[in-house]
């Protein structure tokens, strides 16, 4: 009789792991099988830790940039040094392929940690004379408190310490709430602060679902600043939670983003990037490609090069090196997302590879997963949910247009506006398209191209405020303007 032993996750709290008395079942989305228990914390657990943030915050904000930028240098180190086990488990937790977990999740995730500590030793305040009155006036800015993370379950590791890194490196203490659905790297990198230099209760990270852990975190009210990765409908209950204690939000939210492909592109780069762009990462990345506008008089010729290459991109066993796509994180995103390819059928639209039309053969170990291959579909309207709302799954539409103003028009009606993508040849076209979009990115002829110091972000209900070098460092302090007349 063959005994699997499930893995048990404890919180980390004050610098030790602390056993949950309830917890959550964790799926592999390869096999649709539990493999993990995720602590199921609650106000109890959160208030220890942010307690215990509390305690640490004066030490902590009191140590220099320099000073700090070592730890974080350090913590960076070790998950370098410890990449390919990061790799194997984020894989296995998230439904990811390896390929993917190694060539980005980690790495970012331990850049992310030199990024800020590099950037924090580069900010400088500002400073004004009146001469006229005897005064000079400056700013200053300081830490603000105990910030609350909270971040998603598609890039976990990698969204998780986009929001910690900045939060420490400016001095702040850290209580964070990974994905209930993907905690298990978190909670490794918890195995690794104490050896970095991390004193006890800087980094706090209590495990657990939005609704118990999530909400006392955010209606906690020493935690004054609240920095959020995920849907908008969780951003909606984060903003009313946190109401009435005014505290600072910084939201990440859904995506609903387009490409625009005029007849002058370089086709045959834009139907590659393009396909990356709608299923990389099982198209479970807010900036993923969900509607292709392409000019009519190309769109006949760019469909059937973008089915065939759709069809290219090959989907199956996460740990196998050789697939581009794995298993999507859940059942419920699963159903979730083939809801919207029936209702695309339903509508009279048209599949043309993927969902419904191709047959994928899994393992016998496989079957259970949470697979689906990429799903192109044509012949949808504009006011179709399909359209219209975030699937975040390998699922993209394709519609052809004839004027710049009428894609511009129907480009920006959605409720979203994170990215957009542009596809010309045309320089003054492209900045002139980028300008009038309803997106707080715009990739020209490229995707996914990101220099850390510029801002990252959404319009709309896409999310509020943005981050980066300079507006991380932005949120997580407090400025203060000081005027002396001497």
């Amino acid at each position: 009789l063959s005994v699997t032993y499930l893995l048990v996750l404890d919180n980390y709290i004050g610098g030790e792991f602390v056993p949950c008395a309830k917890h959550i079942d964790s799926y592999d989305p390869s096999t649709g099988e539990v493999y993990c228990k995720v602590p199921d914390s609650g106000p109890e657990e959160v208030a220890a830790a942010v307690n215990a943030a509390k305690e640490a915050f004066p030490g902590w904000a009191a140590t220099s940039p320099a000073e700090r930028a070592q730890v974080l240098n350090n913590l960076a180190s070790l998950l370098e040094a410890h990449q390919e086990e990061f790799a194997q488990a984020e894989s296995k937790d998230q439904g990811k392929t390896i390929s993917f977990a190694r060539n980005v999740d980690i790495p970012r995730a331990a850049y992310n940690f030199r990024f800020f500590a590099s950037s924090v030793l580069h900010h400088t305040t500002e400073c004004s004379q009146m001469d006229n009155l005897d005064c000079v006036n400056y700013t200053v800015r300081s830490p603000v408190g105990v910030a609350g993370l909270i971040s998603p379950w598609n890039l976990p590791l990698y969204l998780l310490t986009w929001k910690i890194a900045p939060a420490v490196a400016t001095g702040n203490t850290v209580v964070a709430k990974p994905s209930e659905m993907t905690s298990v790297t978190a909670w490794m990198m918890c195995q690794l602060l104490e050896k970095a230099g991390f004193p006890a209760g800087v980094v706090n990270v209590v495990f657990g679902t939005g609704p118990q852990a999530g909400d006392a975190l955010v209606s906690h009210p020493d935690v004054p600043l609240i920095s959020f990765t995920g849907s908008t409908a969780t951003a909606r209950a984060i903003m009313e939670r946190s109401a009435p204690y005014c505290k600072k939000l910084s939201l990440e939210l859904g995506g609903k983003n387009p490409a625009i492909v005029f007849a002058d592109a370089d086709l045959e780069q834009c139907i590659s990037t393009t396909v990356r762009s709608s299923f990389s990462n099982q198209g479970e990345i807010c900036l993923c490609t969900s509607r292709i506008f392409v000019e009519r008089t190309i769109y006949p010729q760019f469909l059937t090069k973008f089915v065939e290459a759709a069809r290219q991109w090959k989907t199956g066993v996460p740990s196998e090196a050789a697939n581009n796509n794995g298993a999507l994180v859940s059942i419920q995103h699963l159903e979730k997302v083939r809801s919207y390819v029936a209702l695309a059928r339903a509508e009279g639209a048209q599949v043309h590879c993927g969902e419904g039309v191709d047959k994928l053969t899994l393992p016998p170990q496989n079957v259970g997963g949470y697979y689906m291959l990429p799903t192109v579909i044509s012949g949808i309207t504009d006011s179709s949910p399909v359209m219209q709302e975030e699937i975040f799954g390998p699922v993209t539409c394709v519609t052809p247009f004839d004027l710049e103003e009428e894609v511009i028009g129907r480009s920006n009606g959605v409720r979203y506006g994170l990215a957009a993508t542009v596809w010309s040849r045309d320089v003054g076209r492209v900045h002139r398209v980028a300008r009038q979009l309803q997106a707080g990115l715009v990739w020209t002829n490229c995707w996914l191209v990101r220099d850390l110091n510029l801002p990252f972000g959404g319009m709309k209900c896409s999310g509020i405020g943005r981050e980066g070098g300079r507006d991380s460092y932005h949120f997580f302090t407090e400025v203060k303007t000081i005027t002396i007349k001497h």
